[in-house]
């Protein structure tokens, strides 16, 4: 997966002791950047106060253990802003940056993902999403869109998310 941007599932276990978490329990995310791209590691309470605090994540916070809900049933129906952020992440193709960045942006005013942090380095901010109800992370760089390149964007998605 291309490094700049990926999803990382969230754990049902400690990544440090291996012990399940258990509903409504409070965990850490740690969100760690090297050469291999993204790398994240979920720790409960103590796991977290026992970490070698000299290796600093790229970013963390704390986040409430919900289990996830069962899978709905397999059904056809049109694609969705997050069915199209995930087939664009997938193909980790660089012309789709700007419609994962408003995507993305379109499923935050929906409620379906949170932006737990944003990332400044020189030029380049790098935008970090959780999903609300599966705990995924999505690490989708900010494209630094114009107004005037907006509507444009808008339009693509638009016509993709459209029926027919």
């Amino acid at each position: 997966m291309n490094p700049d941007w990926s999803i990382q599932h969230r754990s049902e276990k400690c990544a440090a002791t291996g012990r399940p978490f258990e509903e409504g329990e409070s965990f850490y995310t740690l969100l760690y950047h090297d050469k291999e791209g993204y790398r994240r590691e979920d720790l409960s309470d103590a796991a977290y106060r026992e970490r070698n605090d000299n290796v600093q994540p790229f970013s963390l916070w704390r986040s409430k253990f919900e289990l996830p809900p069962p899978a709905a049933p397999e059904t056809v129906t049109k694609q969705t802003a997050e069915d199209l952020l995930r087939r664009y992440m997938e193909e980790q193709s660089p012309q789709h940056a700007a419609a994962r960045y408003l995507l993305a942006a379109m499923l935050e005013r929906k409620r379906l993902l949170k932006e737990v942090q944003a990332k400044h380095e020189g030029e380049t901010t790098t935008r970090i999403y959780e999903h609300t109800k599966t705990g995924e992370i999505f690490v989708i760089p900010d494209p630094g869109l114009r107004l005037d390149q907006l509507e444009q964007v808008q339009q693509e998605v638009s016509a993709l998310l459209s029926p027919g």
